[in-house]
C-alpha cells in the first residue's frame, strides 16, 4: 500500500480536486436518461402490439387452412364415392342406374381400381371423422363397402372353384390394398376349410379302427398340398411361387387351415383330450404332436413357424391336453405298484429279474417305466426327472426301515409269509385289524428280517447303483428332446441318490456280521460242554474235532457258496473275516474261561490229595493213562485246529482273524501241557 501510494502520490493528493464538480454534472444526465427510457418502452409496447396482430392474422390463416383442407377431403370423399358408384353403375344392368342390392361379379381389374379408389376414400373419411357431411354420406360409404366385400367373396370363391391364378391374385391384392387380408383368410377358412374338416374329423370314423387317428391326421395334412396349392404360390407360402408374382401379407395355413383344425377337433372329437385312459391318451398325445410337427414343416418358412406358435388356436391346441391330471394317474399307478412291494412282506423277485427282492426289482421297474416310450411325454421331463429322484429317497428310506427290523431265524421262504400274521394269537389279527383301520395296534409284533433278506437287499443295493448310469444314458436323450443340455446337474442329483443307496451298505453290513457272528458263537459257545463230556466219564482220548465246529462254520459255507452269483466275493470275504473276528474273539474267552476251570480244579484236587496224604485214584480211570483234564485240553486243541484249517478252506487267512492267533497259542500251551504230562 505504502508502495502504491508513493508510486501515484499525485494521483492521491489531486484526488479531491478532481472529484469538484461530480453531482452536478451527474444531475444534467439523469435528465436525457429518463427520456431515453420512455422512448424505448413506448417503442417495446408497439411492436408487441404488431406481434399479436400477427399472431391473430396467423392464426386465422391457419384456422382457413384446415377448413380448406376439411373441404377439400370432403370434396375428395365425395368425388371418390361418385366415382366408386359410376364405375359399379356402369358395371350393372343397363336398365338399372341406381346402386341394387345384389350386383353381378366385377371384374379382378374393376375391382382393383375401386380398392384403390376406396382405400382413398377410408383414408379420407377417417381425416374428416365428426363432420356433418360426412354422416351423411356415410350411408353411401357403407353401400360401396358391403359391394365390394360382396364382389371380392364372390370372386375369390369363383377363383378358387376355378382355379384361375389371375382372379386370386387380383382378388387378394385388393383385399390387401383395402387392408382386408384377415377377412380373405377367414373366408378361406369358412368355405374352403371348414367343411372339409366336418367331413374328415368324425369321431365314429376315428374309433371304428385302431390306426383311425393316424388316418385322419393323414387326410388332414393331405388338405394342404390339395387344396392350398394356389394360394401358397400366389402368396408365396410355397417353394415354387415366383417372387415377382407373389401377394404379400397372407398366411392361409396360420389363419385359415389351422384354426379350423383346431375347431373341428374340439367340436367333432372331443374325445382326443380325455385323460382317463393314460395309455390310449399318451398315444394321441403322441400321434397329435407328430401330427403338428409335420404340419409345421408344411409351413413355407421360419417366419410362418413363428407365427403358428404363436397363433392363439396353437395355445389352445396344446392346453386342450390335460397333462398334469395325466401325470397324476400315472404317479398313482407307480406309487401304488412301488408301495405294495415296499411293505413288511419281503417276496423274492419274479424269474429272470437282475434282483433278489421284489421290491428292487419294482424299483427298478418304475424307474425305467418314468423314461419309457409308452410313458414318457417331452413337456412331462422335469415331473418325471422329480419323479425318479423321489423313488430313489423311498426306496432309501425303505432300506433304512429294514435296518430297524429284528433279525429273524426262519429262512428266506418262510419270510416270504407276512411275519405279523404267522401268529396264532387271536390278538395279533385283531391288532392288524385296528391297525389297518387306523386305530392304535399294542399287541403287534414289529416285522422282523432274516440274514439271508439282508444279504438280499446288499446284492439288490450293489445291482442298483451298478444300473443307475444306465438309467443315465436312458434319460439323456429323453432330455435332448426338449433342448436340455445340462446334464451336469442332473448326472450330479443322480450321484447323490445313488451315494443316498451306498450309505445303506455299511450298517447293512454290520447287521449281517452280527448275525454271523451271533450264529457261528451259538455252536462255539458248545466248549462249554467239553468239560462234562469228559470229566469222570472214562472217555478215550480224543482225536478229532467236535461237531459243533463245523455247526459253526455252517452258516460261512452257506454265505460263500449261495451268493457267490449274487455278491462281489470281496464283499463275502470281508463278511467272513469280520463275522470270524468277532466269533473268535468271543471263543477265546471261551476256552480261556475253561482252561482256567480245568486248571483250577486240578490244583484243587491237588491240595485236597496232600491234605488227605492218601493216594487218590486216577480221574482218567482205574486204567490209568491221561487224566480228564488233559483229554479236556487236548480236545480244545483239535477244535482249534480243526477250525483254523476250515477258516484255511474258507479262502481266508487265519492269521487275518482277529484273535484267533492268541487262540491257537493259547490251546497249543495246553496241548503241550497235556502231551507233557504222558509217561
Amino acid at each position: 500500500m505504502v508502495e502504491l501510494i508513493n508510486k501515484d502520490y499525485a494521483d492521491f493528493v489531486n484526488l479531491s480536486t478532481n472529484l469538484v464538480g461530480m453531482d452536478k454534472a451527474l444531475n444534467q444526465l439523469s435528465v436525457p436518461l429518463g427520456q431515453l427510457r420512455e422512448e424505448v418502452l413506448s417503442l417495446r409496447s408497439s411492436v408487441s402490439e404488431g406481434i399479436r396482430a400477427v399472431d391473430e392474422r396467423m392464426s386465422k390463416q391457419e384456422d382457413i387452412r384446415e377448413k380448406k383442407m376439411c373441404v377439400l377431403r370432403l370434396i375428395q370423399v365425395i368425388r371418390s364415392v361418385e366415382k366408386i358408384e359410376k364405375i359399379l353403375n356402369s358395371q350393372s344392368s343397363k336398365e338399372t342406374h341406381a346402386l341394387e342390392v345384389r350386383s353381378p361379379l366385377l371384374t379382378g381389374q374393376i375391382l382393383e381400381r375401386i380398392a384403390t379408389e376406396f382405400n382413398q376414400l377410408q383414408f379420407h373419411a377417417v381425416q374428416s371423422k365428426g363432420l356433418p357431411l360426412l354422416d351423411k354420406v356415410r350411408p353411401r360409404i357403407a353401400g360401396i363397402t358391403a359391394m365390394l366385400q360382396r364382389s371380392l367373396e364372390g370372386l375369390l370363391l369363383e377363383g378358387l372353384q376355378t382355379s384361375d391364378v389371375d382372379i386370386i391374385r387380383h382378388c387378394l391384392r385388393t383385399y390387401a390394398t383395402i387392408d382386408k387380408t384377415r377377412d380373405a383368410e377367414a373366408l378361406v377358412g369358412q368355405v374352403l376349410v371348414k367343411p372339409y374338416m366336418d367331413q374328415v374329423i368324425v369321431e365314429q370314423i376315428v374309433e371304428s379302427r385302431p390306426d383311425g387317428l393316424q388316418t385322419m391326421y393323414k387326410k388332414l395334412l393331405e388338405f394342404v398340398p390339395h387344396h392350398c396349392r394356389l394360394l401358397r404360390e400366389v402368396t408365396g407360402g410355397a417353394i415354387s411361387s415366383e417372387k415377382g408374382n407373389t401377394v404379400p401379407g397372407y398366411d392361409f395355413l396360420v389363419n385359415s387351415v389351422w384354426p379350423e383344425i383346431v375347431r373341428g377337433l374340439e367340436e367333432n372329437l372331443p374325445s382326443l383330450y380325455n385323460p382317463g385312459d393314460p395309455d390310449a391318451f399318451h398315444k394321441k398325445y403322441t400321434i397329435s404332436m407328430n401330427f403338428l410337427r409335420t404340419f409345421e414343416r408344411q409351413c413355407g418358412s421360419q417366419a410362418s413357424v413363428k407365427r403358428l406358435r404363436a397363433h392363439p388356436a396353437y395355445h389352445s391346441f396344446n392346453n386342450k391336453w390335460n397333462l398334469p391330471v395325466y401325470f397324476q394317474i400315472r404317479f398313482r399307478e407307480i406309487a401304488v405298484s412301488l408301495e405294495a412291494a415296499l411293505t413288511a412282506v419281503l417276496e423274492d423277485a419274479p424269474a429272470g429279474s437282475s434282483f433278489c427282492l421284489l421290491a428292487s426289482h419294482r424299483t427298478w421297474s418304475s424307474l425305467q417305466r418314468c423314461w419309457s416310450d409308452a410313458m414318457f411325454l417331452p413337456s412331462l421331463a422335469h415331473r418325471l426327472w422329480r419323479l425318479t429322484l423321489q423313488i430313489l429317497a423311498r426306496y432309501s428310506v425303505f432300506v433304512n426301515e429294514l435296518l430297524l427290523r429284528p433279525i429273524s431265524n426262519e429262512s428266506a421262504k418262510d419270510i416270504k409269509n407276512p411275519v405279523v400274521t404267522s401268529s396264532k394269537d387271536p390278538s395279533v389279527t385283531q391288532g392288524n385289524s385296528e391297525d389297518q383301520g387306523g386305530g392304535p395296534s399294542e399287541s403287534k409284533p414289529a416285522a422282523s428280517i432274516s440274514s439271508t433278506q439282508l444279504v438280499y437287499v446288499v446284492a439288490d443295493l450293489d445291482r442298483l447303483q451298478e444300473q443307475l448310469p444306465e438309467l443315465l444314458e436312458t434319460i439323456k436323450p429323453k432330455l435332448e428332446m426338449i433342448g436340455f443340455k445340462n446334464f451336469s446337474s442332473v448326472s450330479a442329483a443322480l450321484a447323490d441318490s445313488q451315494l443316498s443307496l451306498s450309505a445303506c451298505v455299511p450298517p447293512l453290513s454290520g447287521r449281517i456280521v452280527r448275525d454271523l457272528s451271533e450264529s457261528c458263537f451259538s455252536y462255539l459257545k458248545s466248549a462249554l460242554e467239553v468239560p462234562r463230556l469228559y470229566r469222570r466219564t472214562n472217555k478215550e482220548v480224543p482225536t478229532t474235532a467236535s461237531s459243533y465246529v463245523d455247526s459253526a462254520l455252517k452258516p460261512f459255507y452257506q454265505l460263500q457258496s449261495g451268493h457267490k452269483d449274487k455278491l462281489k466275493q470281496a464283499l463275502i470275504q470281508q463278511w467272513l473275516e469280520d463275522a470270524l473276528s468277532e466269533s473268535t474273539q468271543k471263543y477265546c474267552e471261551t476256552v480261556s474261561d475253561i482252561l482256567h476251570s480245568v486248571r483250577k480244579m486240578e490244583e484243587s484236587l491237588k491240595r485236597l490229595k496232600q491234605a488227605r496224604k492218601t493216594t487218590s485214584p486216577n480221574p482218567g480211570g482205574p486204567g490209568g493213562g491221561m487224566s480228564d483234564d488233559d483229554k479236556i485240553r487236548l480236545q480244545l486243541a483239535l477244535d482249534v485246529e480243526y477250525l483254523g484249517e476250515q477258516i484255511q478252506k474258507l479262502g481266508l487267512q487265519s492269521k487275518d482273524i482277529k484273535s484267533f492267533p492268541a487262540l491257537t497259542a493259547l490251546v497249543a500251551a495246553a496241548k503241550d501241557q497235556a502231551t507233557a504230562e504222558q509217561p
